[in-house]
């Protein structure tokens, strides 16, 4: 197999716990926050930058790298790793996010998903079998089942099915995957936000064996208290011997709620995004570097931070380089935001080390703003 996890230490304080992830690319020490490279590139950085902020993975999208420039192309070119010039380990995604949040462009079928590409309306068409082939072509250490990401809010009848189709894909990408032993393949929990729903998805991944698990369908709407009280029930239902990742969170305060709740790996887009609006996350809060108030403003963007950013540059300088759309304000700032998360998770794996992770997260909230505790 591809892919093995250690459990290194179970906190005292909550369901927080140290983990590594052994890959064919590397060791990856658990809770850990992955950059997303949805293009095989994580927007305004070179992957020697990414490497250089302490990123242990990143991960790519499945569906954008097969619209553009073609997964054959990619494996063509030695993978994804030769290809990107990255040579620590990749998660791709399976595609059906992307997939299903093009609305009336999409056709959801027993056989897969029929639609329309965003960039030119051409006609595509992924199955389960079709998304492995094509994460096979990119050679990822990390790979994800197809499944059928259920929106939020959601009918009861509609995540029933929504989840018991993702079992049935499950059980077919894992019958055409290949490669045990270059790519560990992930099944995704669904259920929406129904209890049963996800006990019974959980029951019958878990029986499927795969060497890791995500918890699919959260952080698409729905209040944080409903994210956490479906952590706090389905996190518990997964193999304590297997990594635990939850899709698509990237704020602090998710990042903290996951983690506590036995969460082992997370990502989004949400750093680099609010970055290129030239929003800053740092140990005081948001700074929206645009606001006149920085004009002047010589100090840099953290007080507390010492990355390549802050060590050189200051607020208003990066005000005035998003002020005549420079590109290097954008730059600058997607530094510091990456920084920012993986230095937190850094600074969280001791705090679980220590025995005091709840601690150090209300520290961390009444410096940052935040005033709920879950």
């Amino acid at each position: 197999m591809a892919i093995k996890f250690e459990l290194i230490k179970e906190a005292k304080d909550s369901k927080a716990r140290l983990g590594k992830l052994y890959t064919p690319h590397g060791v990856i020490e658990t809770p850990i926050f992955m950059p997303v490279g949805t293009r095989a590139t994580v927007k305004a950085m070179t992957p020697e930058e990414v490497k250089d902020l302490g990123a242990q993975i990143i991960l790519s999208n499945t569906y954008h790298l097969y619209l553009r420039p073609g997964h054959k192309l990619v494996e063509e070119a030695g993978g994804l790793h030769k290809f990107m010039n990255w040579d620590g380990p990749i998660l791709t995604d399976s595609g059906c996010f992307q997939v299903f949040s093009l609305g009336d462009l999409r056709k959801i079928k027993e056989e897969g998903v029929e639609f329309r590409s965003h960039i030119d309306g051409s006609k595509h068409f992924i199955s389960p079998e079709k998304s492995i082939e094509i994460q096979n072509s990119l050679g990822s250490d990390i790979m994800m089942c197809f499944d059928e990401c259920t929106p939020y809010p959601a009918t009861y009848e509609y995540a029933k099915h929504s989840m018991e189709r993702t079992t049935r894909w499950a059980k077919r990408c894992k019958e055409y995957h290949k490669n045990w032993d270059k790519q560990g393949l992930f099944g995704i929990v669904q259920g929406g936000m129904y209890k049963d729903l996800r006990a019974q998805s959980a029951k019958e991944l878990v029986e499927l064996d795969f060497p890791g698990y995500a918890i699919g369908g959260l952080s698409v709407g729905e209040p944080k208290e409903l994210m956490c009280e479906m952590l706090d029930f389905t996190t518990p239902l997964l193999p304590k011997d297997k990594p635990r990742y939850n899709m698509g969170v990237g704020s602090p305060d998710y990042l903290f709620e996951s983690v506590i709740r036995g969460i082992d790996m997370a990502d989004c887009v949400l750093p680099t995004r609010i970055a290129r609006n030239g929003t800053a996350m740092t140990s005081q809060g948001k700074v929206v570097i645009r606001n006149a108030k920085y004009s002047k403003d010589f100090t840099k963007l953290d007080s507390e931070c010492d990355c390549y950013t802050c060590r050189n540059y200051s607020k208003a300088y990066i005000r005035h380089l998003f002020n005549v759309d420079e590109i290097l304000g954008s730059r600058l700032t997607t530094i510091h935001n990456l920084y920012f998360l993986i230095k937190l998770m850094e600074n969280i794996r001791e705090a679980i080390r220590q025995d005091r992770l709840l601690e150090y997260r209300d520290e961390f909230y009444e410096k940052y703003g935040y005033n709920d505790k879950k």
